[in-house]
């Protein structure tokens, strides 16, 4: 885990330092988007095709759905009480609730499970994310955007239906057909799945540094990240503790279940509070500080999940 992480960290610095240096005049923001639709197109849709297309779905597969889902509800109605709470306003209520509720099962995940535990953890992070994570994003994370932001009718029925317009559900859709009518993957297709997955990992990293910012970080916004990060690092991998016991997962992939669930806030809310006019310098400084913390997190749950 430590080494992982080491290496995790120094290909995030790299993707940092590109805010600041600027390379060929390029910004951070611009490559970052670059980056991101690269991957979101081309790369990481082959590495769904390649894992779900060879996984064992099933049983498991609900297993995981259920645990994602719960651990998003869970984070949604905690950080909502501390929001009704401490009386925060609209804006900073809903880039809240996204920061707490939405781990980064996949641009941080996946990277850090596979190196963690090997090249089978991909499976585990790609059923989270596409079985629990992505719909309630694209469902309930954009109803909760629009509820405390402000709501544009013009893009309301295209951002219902955006998780099925994705690239990431239609190679699973055709993976999940093939897996069960047995056809059988050719070696040379396999190959070039594989070569492009190998590209998702450090792009995700890179991108991730790339998008991080101490800008909007001053003392009065540690007041909203505290409770987030207390929920984000500390409660929800509590709550997937008992809930990997609770629906009897297999041992071998309990550790890596529950610490998909564990990791820091989602990088895809920004795009949310940007849409929906929340509060994305909050939000940013919330995946920033919660990052970082997670450099202290995830090696605890590692070390009492083994």
């Amino acid at each position: 885990m430590h080494n992982a992480l080491i290496q995790m960290t120094a290909l995030m610095l790299l993707g940092a330092s590109w805010r600041v240096f600027s390379p060929n005049q390029l910004q951070a923001d611009q490559t970052r988007l670059v980056l991101t639709t690269t991957v979101y197109y081309f790369f990481l849709p082959a590495m769904v095709l390649s894992v779900l297309w060879q996984a064992e779905l099933g049983k498991q597969s609900l297993q995981y759905s259920l645990l994602g889902c719960s651990s998003i509800l869970f984070g949604i109605v905690l950080s909502w009480l501390i929001a009704k709470l401490f009386r925060f306003k609209n804006p900073q209520t809903g880039a809240l609730i996204l920061a707490a509720a939405y781990p980064n099962v996949t641009y941080l995940g996946l990277p850090v499970l596979e190196q963690t535990f090997g090249s089978w953890a991909r499976s585990v992070v790609i059923q989270i994310d596409l079985f629990a994570a992505a719909p309630m994003v694209f469902g309930l994370g954009i109803a909760i955007a629009r509820h405390y932001g402000q709501d544009h009718a013009a893009d309301q029925g295209k951002s219902w239906l955006g998780f099925f317009n994705a690239p990431p559900f239609w190679a699973a859709l055709i993976a999940v057909v093939l897996n069960k009518t047995g056809v059988p993957a050719p070696s040379w297709l396999l190959g070039l799945l594989d070569k492009m997955s190998s590209a998702v990992a450090p792009l995700m990293i890179f991108s991730l540094g790339l998008a991080l910012s101490w800008r909007g970080v001053p003392l009065r916004n540690l007041s909203y990240i505290a409770p987030v990060a207390i929920i984000k690092l500390l409660l929800l991998p509590i709550w997937a503790i008992w809930m990997v016991n609770w629906l009897d997962l297999a041992q071998d992939y309990r550790a890596a279940a529950v610490m998909d669930i564990a990791m820091p806030s989602m990088v895809l809310g920004i795009v949310f509070c940007d849409r929906y006019q929340l509060d994305s310098a909050l939000y940013a400084a919330t995946v920033t500080i919660t990052t970082a913390l997670s450099l202290l997190s995830l090696p605890f749950w590692y070390s009492q999940l083994l």
